[in-house]
């Protein structure tokens, strides 16, 4: 038998970032990844998808040549060359992660593993101890029962990330950030997109204004995008699948070359026998305090498996908090903090949220003063040609305090990270509005529905 101090479990972003810093606390540190090593954000998430999201974004600039007095752009997308640069990207940030989890910090076994015990899992053959468990085992692609889905066969966004041959068409199921930059990708290098989403409107945990924006664009590239649906069967007809659902009160069909099953993902928990440890499970995610403890107080869980957030920055944070609680018994705990959570998806435009929602406001009877301003009458964003969107503020009435800011519109992902700094300090509307702002910059925008939360105050 093998034992160590503390046993990670996942060598993706949040377990690393579990390992790093008990080692870094002085403990015997153990990680456990079966592989491939890299984790979901390098090998199938994050990083792959904004590889090749870029290459359309090119082609869609190209595209639009003619209106910025640039003629005779006329770009074709090689898929199998996006796709290899995008395999090229992902090499090196794998073999440096796979360079930290073997560079003798910790001990690495390359296995599956599975608890037989509180205090002990199985390795391969091998049993080790732990004094300490720290769960990091992501996420996997949800399968949805739907009637005839699997008889017409689909992919997943794990296959969709290594087509290299570009489908004619495609029906993309879902409305969440994968469903959706992954549509938009396929729309913009030539594919025809049929997006079918059952609630609505796009992002549906969000507020309906942030979603409204993007759903015109991605029409306006040709996508058919179909909300508020009911999704009824698939079948095959001439070699085509075919999905058949209600829309708009009227019975539709679609049919189209592959089918991308993109409705979310749930927590990997599979093959780790929790149960044999006593560890509380609820809708298959493994439940944690706020310390990201399990109801085994000496295992913890991060990341996607706990099911509380799908992101990595989020991931790495709750991997800290579990390594130090693990490694300092006797202090008091730490805590995460949910306050600055924060969502970007990386569409055209791109939709970025930090805080509450007006959605999460009305539902928790949380007072709030909002306001808005529009892209199409900011002179950066019109300078530049990106125009669909706007920014919104929500802050508390009698302090000002910024409570949640979104964004739908141009480089939103970006501008998003000033409304997360002011509001780490706890910032105002009145604070972001005397903030320097250099102009014309895309972030001068900030400032607009800033001054109108001031003067709905005085």
């Amino acid at each position: 038998m093998k034992k160590h101090g503390v046993v990670v479990i996942g060598g993706g972003s949040g377990g690393y970032a579990a390992a790093r810093t008990a080692h870094e606390a002085g403990a015997d540190v153990a990680v456990v990844d079966c592989g491939p090593l890299g984790g979901l954000c390098i090998l199938r998430g994050c990083m792959p998808s904004k590889a090749i999201l870029r290459s359309a974004e090119i082609m869609e600039h190209m595209r639009r040549g003619a209106e910025f007095g640039l003629l005779n752009l006329f770009p074709q997308a090689d898929l199998a060359a996006i796709m290899e640069r995008k395999d090229r990207l992902i090499k090196e940030f794998a073999d440096y992660r796979i360079e930290q989890l073997r560079d003798g910090r910790f001990t690495l076994y390359e296995e599956r593993a599975e608890f037989v015990a509180p205090n002990q899992i199985r390795v391969g053959d091998s049993i080790v101890e732990g004094e300490y468990f720290i769960i990091a085992t992501g996420s996997t692609v949800h399968r949805a029962s739907i009637l005839g889905l699997d008889e017409v066969g689909f992919i997943t966004s794990d296959e969709a990330l290594e087509l290299r041959t570009q489908p004619a068409s495609m029906i993309v199921l879902g409305g969440g950030p994968i469903a959706l930059e992954l549509a938009q990708f396929y729309q913009r290098i030539g594919t025809q997109v049929h997006l079918i989403q059952r609630s609505g409107h796009v992002l549906s945990a969000g507020d309906e204004d942030l979603a409204l924006p993007l759903e015109a664009r991605l029409r306006a590239e040709g996508m058919h995008v179909y909300t508020d649906t009911q999704l009824h069967r698939f079948e095959e007809i001439d070699g085509k699948k075919v999905a058949h659902f209600s829309y708009a009160g009227q019975e539709h069909s679609v049919s189209a070359d592959e089918v991308l099953q993109a409705l979310g993902r749930r927590p990997n928990t599979d093959g780790l026998s929790l149960e044999q440890a006593g560890i509380e499970t609820e809708r298959g995610r493994v439940v944690v305090d706020a310390e990201m403890r399990t109801s085994q107080p000496h295992v913890f869980a991060v990341g996607d498996v706990n099911g509380l957030h799908e992101i990595v920055h989020i991931a790495i944070e709750q991997g800290e908090v579990a390594a130090y609680n693990a490694t300092h018994p006797d202090r008091p705990a730490q805590r995460t903090d949910d306050r600055l959570a924060v969502q970007v998806t990386f569409t055209d435009p791109q939709v970025a949220s930090v805080g509450r929602s007006e959605k999460e406001c009305a539902e928790n009877n949380i007072p709030y003063l909002v306001a808005s301003y529009p892209f199409d009458d900011h002179g950066k964003s019109m300078c530049l040609g990106e125009t669909h969107g706007h920014v919104k503020l929500l802050c508390a009435p009698h302090s000002g305090e910024i409570i949640g800011a979104h964004i739908v519109g141009p480089e939103a992902g970006e501008l998003i990270h000033e409304l997360i700094a002011v509001m780490y300090f706890r910032g105002t509307a009145r604070d972001l509005m005397q903030i320097p702002h250099y102009h014309p910059t895309l972030a001068e925008i900030l400032t607009y529905p800033a001054e109108d939360i001031v003067e709905q105050m005085e």
